[in-house]
């Protein structure tokens, strides 16, 4: 799988979910989407996430997807930022890899160093008609240049069967 449409299904699983949740609601990010942090104590990560939105709700492939997010930067975040990425289709693991925050920033238009202080997100991407039905866990534990911990954020989604595809009932 490509590093671009892992990153689509990292796109993707921040969209409101009808999986079930696998953290419980402490770890759960405002807003609507399955997106959570991931267990453990978050106080020293270098942002805090107010908010991530997304339209449709839920997703669906083929169709765009609209993101919009904020928080607050604790600590710039530096060239070199890197993240430890997981997708799972099920209990299949599709990818384990680790990437260049800073290049993949830019898909939403920032780039590092990401200086500290409030930020705001807002990004329209556009879902692969192929992405299969079934259950997606995204786990995304990102780390600064010296290896403070950013974040680590997860999600799970479910796609149903016949998105714009062949498959399809409305055709």
């Amino acid at each position: 799988m490509k590093f671009s449409t892992a990153l689509g299904l990292l796109s993707v699983c921040l969209a409101p979910a009808t999986a079930l949740s696998i953290l419980d609601d402490d770890n759960k990010i405002p807003g609507k989407s399955p997106l959570e942090f991931c267990s453990g104590d978050r106080s020293a990560d270098l942002i805090t996430i107010e908010s991530v939105d997304l339209d449709p709700n839920p997703p669906k492939a083929g169709q765009e997807l609209l993101i919009k997010a904020s928080g607050t930067v604790k600590e710039t975040i530096e060239q070199g930022a890197y993240v430890k990425l997981t997708v799972k289709y099920g209990l299949i693991k599709l990818l384990t890899q680790t990437a260049d925050l800073c290049e993949q920033v830019g898909n939403v238009d920032l780039k590092c160093p990401i200086e500290k202080g409030e930020q705001t997100i807002e990004k329209t991407v556009k879902l692969p008609v192929e992405i299969p039905p079934g259950k997606y866990t995204v786990l995304a534990d990102v780390y600064n240049a010296d290896d403070t911990p950013i974040t680590c954020l997860t999600a799970t989604v479910t796609f149903a069967l016949g998105g714009l595809g062949f498959l399809n009932s409305e055709l």
